[in-house]
């Protein structure tokens, strides 16, 4: 397989093919009998405390949320001036600004419709008869939209040590940084954590990786020579992590497009490569459970759809990052990414800070759009 110099990727075109289905087949088979095995967390044990620990930490950070998705919530205050005064013979004009309030905060076409239509519903046949009543239904609809198709929102980190944690994503997104955040509230948990730098594409980026694992005081794993392959470095790091006691290895990736066949080939080397040291099977993919995050940038939008899908045709998404949805009024998108795809968001990146990669609670979210 060809691999790019470090510097090629920033040549990479902007817009290009995607796969073909043939190229897709490939990569399909060599995941093999991975959409027949399902990961799911023990039952007690250190990581179900953690990811409990997490979640409740999350609940007490309501404000960082609420703050967060401030520019989305501006965008949807006109539900508010809309509702205030609502009669029923009001009902389609009120209606149709609602659905271009949604619109604009990217909700989607689909889930805007969907809404829309059940207010219309229930408005009419007499369930909904004040504006106060229109809003908790709407806030109701966004509620269950998220919890329906993505309400596994906690880590699953399997039952053995150490959990393995890759993530994934294109260019740009703030996976580096990202993986930096996880880390800093991992640890802060009383997680022993081990950094491992997969990205040896980008020059900084082991770099980058290495000022985290300073700020956080974790140990990390860089690549030993300038042509180190990713699944190399991956590898070494669990296999370090299983041979010294690491409760969770986070594993950084390369950012690439998801049109490009032989990165994301790529992508399906580590997995299998991380799997072999953690099973100690040679058919890994029947034993592991490995969580993979794709990080998506938040000021793309609905824009960002095309590329999970192809993410999770290859290497299969467990669960996603929103990143940099403080700066953004698209904070709609959300809905969108888990209803299309039903993939759970398990973290949101709300501000610049050490803190401020939140895990994500639907109900907090809902309360912060629509106060």
């Amino acid at each position: 397989m060809a691999v790019p110099s470090p510097c090629s990727l920033s040549h990479l075109p902007l817009c290009s093919n995607p796969l073909t289905q043939q190229q897709k087949n490939r990569l399909l088979l060599t995941r093999s009998c991975n959409s027949r095995f399902k990961c799911s967390a023990g039952q007690t044990g250190f990581f179900t405390r953690l990811g409990r620990l997490i979640k409740e930490k999350a609940r007490s950070d309501v404000e960082k949320i609420f703050s967060g998705f401030s520019k989305t919530r501006d965008n949807l205050a006109v539900v508010d001036e809309l509702l205030l005064y609502w009669n029923l013979a009001d009902t389609d004009r009120v209606l149709d600004e609602l659905e271009e309030a949604l619109l604009v905060s990217d909700f989607g076409p689909k889930i805007t419709i969907k809404i829309v239509e059940s207010l219309r519903d229930d408005i009419l046949a007499g369930k909904l008869k004040s504006g106060s009543e229109i809003k908790a239904a709407l806030k109701k609809s966004v509620l269950d939209l998220l919890t329906k198709k993505g309400s596994k929102t906690e880590l699953k980190l399997g039952f053995r040590k150490p959990a393995v944690v890759m993530v994934v994503g294109v260019n740009g997104g703030g996976k580096t940084t990202s993986l930096g955040k996880l880390a800093n509230r991992l640890k802060n948990e009383g997680a022993k954590v081990l950094l491992a730098a997969g990205d040896t594409f980008r020059a900084a980026a082991s770099d980058q990786l290495e000022i985290w694992a300073e700020r956080t005081g974790c140990e990390i794993v860089v690549a030993e020579g300038e042509k180190a392959k990713a699944s190399t470095v991956l590898s070494q790091a669990v296999r370090r992590g299983k041979e010294q006691g690491y409760d969770i290895v986070l594993c950084d990736t390369s950012g690439r497009l998801h049109t490009n066949y032989s990165l994301m080939e790529e992508l399906i080397a580590c997995k299998k490569a991380v799997g072999k040291v953690v099973s100690g099977a040679p058919n890994a993919s029947l034993t592991l459970c490995l969580e993979i995050l794709q990080v998506l940038d938040g000021t793309t939008g609905l824009n960002m759809l095309p590329q999970a899908r192809e993410f999770n045709d290859v290497v299969g998404i467990t669960g996603l990052i929103l990143t940099k949805l403080d700066g953004s009024a698209r904070g709609g998108c959300v809905v969108s990414v888990v209803d299309e795809l039903g993939i759970p968001v398990k973290f949101v990146g709300v501000g610049e800070g050490v803190e401020d990669l939140q895990p994500f609670d639907a109900e907090a979210f809902v309360n912060a759009i629509f106060p």
